[in-house]
């Protein structure tokens, strides 16, 4: 329990130090139009130990293998097919903005059939569509798959997921996508949590930083920018010069919870009216103890056994009622559910209970 107070203490002042500090804008927003664009393709994995597509279950299997190898000038029109080193995938990738050609990007395969694995397999020349139907990269090589899988006669162990892997480097950029950035008149900065605050915070440092009037907040998501009324160069001079701008972020109070590990986050905010909060676990114990009671030597009676209980109801903790005053900070709280010496599990019952009756002032969520 020590080790949990001063765990959660050190988290508390965590915390409280980093929302006090600023945030550069590079890591608050994301610039209208500066995005990557998602690409996906069809291909084969060959080189598989056994661990393939079964072609009776899996027939476009057998119909892609085909294709491929009547491309390469192999006919093999009329044979029936039935390798088990051969897997279809899918294979994404994220094309990331001002990506030029001949520039490589990651890739993930994914099994679409029945393969048992695709450990050891290498991919062969896929292309990669975009949402527009186009081309614009183009996928191969070994894959690293994450998982194994182990299988005898009767018996068989996965660990991971052997069925998905990835390919670093593995895809290379054939198109560019079109956009012309240096053309751009205004810039929209999207913030990534919507805040009003922190919107007009946003707008008043760049504002201040150009000593002009060039940002206008729209709305608490979206802060505009004229780079014309900047007058600093090019449009990637001027976000070059905001992205480091420093501001401090308003965040809401908010309270998050996971029950499946225990974990408990508070925000900075938080306050709880007066309440008081009582926490002990009752034990319920029944304990039998018959006894054989015999009969006189040579009378006419018969054992007979006799049941004897012990029922006791008690509480371990032993706590009673703890009182937390009114508009009580973040790390009154922690001391005051601490001082009940409550383990991480109990504190989200108690802390539920506590948004239950209305004294929890922030965004309760529970995952």
């Amino acid at each position: 329990m020590k080790v949990f107070i001063s765990l959660f203490c050190a988290l508390s002042l965590m915390t409280a130090n980093a929302s006090a500090a600023p945030v550069r804008l590079k890591d608050l927003v994301e610039f209208d139009g500066v995005r990557g664009n998602d690409l996906v393709g069809y291909g084969l994995v060959v080189g598989l130990n056994g661990t393939g597509d079964g072609m009776r279950n899996t027939p476009f299997t057998g119909e892609i293998m085909t294709t491929l190898l009547e491309r390469l000038g192999v006919n093999v029109s009329g044979e029936a097919l039935q390798p088990k080193n051969v897997a279809a995938v899918f294979v994404t990738a994220s094309l990331p903005p001002f990506a030029r050609v001949g520039g490589k990007i990651d890739v993930t395969v994914s099994a679409i059939g029945d393969a048992k694995s695709l450990l050891g397999g290498t991919l062969i020349m896929t292309p990669l569509h975009g949402a527009d139907g186009q081309i614009y990269a183009v996928a191969q090589g070994t894959i690293i798959a994450g998982g194994a899988s182990v299988q005898g006669a009767a018996a068989s162990v996965t660990k991971g997921v052997p069925t998905a892997g990835s390919i670093p480097s593995g895809a290379r950029v054939e198109r560019e996508v079109a956009f012309d950035f240096s053309s751009l008149r205004r810039i929209r900065l999207a913030l990534r949590t919507p805040d009003f605050t922190t919107a007009a915070r946003i707008e008043g440092a760049i504002n201040s930083s150009f000593g002009k009037h060039v940002a206008t907040m729209e709305d608490p998501g979206t802060v505009s920018v004229d780079i014309a009324a900047a007058r600093q160069g090019s449009p990637a001079h001027v976000l070059s010069r905001i992205e480091d701008i420093a501001v401090q972020p308003e965040e809401r109070a908010r309270v998050v919870v996971d029950q499946r590990s225990g974990t408990i986050v508070i925000g900075q905010d938080v306050r709880i009216s007066r309440v008081a909060v009582a926490q002990g676990n009752i034990t319920l114990r029944v304990d039998e103890a018959p006894i054989a009671v015999q009969p006189d030597p040579f009378s006419q009676g018969r054992t007979v056994v006799v049941p004897r209980t012990k029922a006791s109801i008690t509480n371990e903790n032993g706590k009673g009622l703890a009182e937390v005053s009114g508009d009580t900070s973040l790390s009154q709280v922690v001391a005051g559910l601490n001082a009940l010496g409550v383990s991480p599990h109990d504190m989200i019952d108690i802390l539920k209970s506590i948004n239950a009756a209305g004294a929890l002032h922030a965004e309760f969520v529970v995952r």
